[in-house]
């Protein structure tokens, strides 16, 4: 199980925003995506970097997942970035626009050159030709060696490609998002929902976010902090799913039972994959896997 902690609330901070990354210690969110790419200007790239270089150096004990979003690797800018990224060593680096499994790997084999093995990989996809090639990406991804835990879905830039607009209950774009999250799940890669645009709108952000935990979504990306109690909330599991999980995983803990493959508990046959199963459910709520 990939999965070891809960991605249910992942905000994006610009990289270039030195307030707004100074506030992200004392945020509730679970991971924070410092963002290199979209949300910064060309003319401020490189400042951009030196800001990281000095808040990864500054601050190197975060118990949030930390990640960098960079430029393409074919950019006049990726290269860089990626430089940057593999020196601060972050949780992650998060690639846009991922298309093939290709750049995956060109990027796995960037980091490994750098010496940062250590770093994982989570992909942005947001483009109809990333969704095509959704089994290929996930299948290279999910080997150990490459290191992709996670798929980001870029419903913006699904729109903007595609010329669909994104009305409320993103009718337009369900099919698509669920081909992504049939494949995360099939390849044992996290998931997380695109960014909801209006975030003073909060009764169509928490029905998005209903939505998206329905879909089997992990999570939820963020552009505002008032998003993150809403999403924390939507993608928990519930009282009664962590009291059965703890149940499920203290049956299979306890020594009697370490050699069982099916138990009963409560009247109802439950097998070895039910507690991994439980085990993920404690891990989405943020609790210790033992039960």
């Amino acid at each position: 199980m990939k999965q070891a902690r809960p991605r249910r609330s992942v905000l994006y901070v610009p990289a270039a925003n030195a307030k707004a990354m100074a506030k992200v210690e004392n945020l509730a969110c679970d991971a924070v995506i410092f963002d290199l790419e979209d949300a910064v200007a060309p003319a401020l790239k490189a400042e951009a970097r030196t800001s990281l270089q000095s808040y990864f150096r500054e601050r190197s004990h975060d118990p949030k997942e930390r990640v960098i979003r960079i430029n393409a690797l074919a950019s006049a800018w990726g290269a860089e970035d990626l430089a940057v990224a593999a020196a601060s060593s972050p949780t992650a680096i998060l690639l846009p626009k991922v298309e093939t499994a290709e750049q995956v790997l060109a990027a796995r084999s960037a980091l490994d050159a750098a010496g940062a093995t250590a770093v994982r990989l989570w992909a942005m996809i947001e483009t109809p030709l990333g969704i095509v090639n959704i089994r290929e990406i996930a299948a290279l991804g999910a080997h150990e060696s490459v290191g992709l835990e996670c798929f980001v879905a870029g419903t913006n830039d699904i729109a903007k490609e595609t010329g669909l607009s994104i009305p409320a209950g993103r009718a337009t774009m369900v099919l698509w998002l669920a081909q992504v999250v049939i494949h995360a799940r099939a390849f044992g890669i996290d998931i997380l929902d695109g960014v909801y645009n209006d975030f003073r709108n909060q009764d169509g952000f928490l029905a998005e976010c209903a939505q998206g935990a329905e879909m089997g979504f992990d999570g939820k990306t963020l552009i505002h902090p008032t998003q993150i109690e809403p999403a924390n909330g939507a993608f928990s599991p519930s009282e009664a799913a962590i009291a059965e999980a703890r149940a499920v995983v203290a049956l299979f803990s306890a020594p009697e039972n370490v050699r069982e493959g099916v138990l009963t508990l409560n009247g109802k046959m439950v097998e070895r994959l039910h507690a991994d199963m439980a085990r993920r459910t404690l891990a989405k709520a943020g609790l210790p896997l033992e039960g």
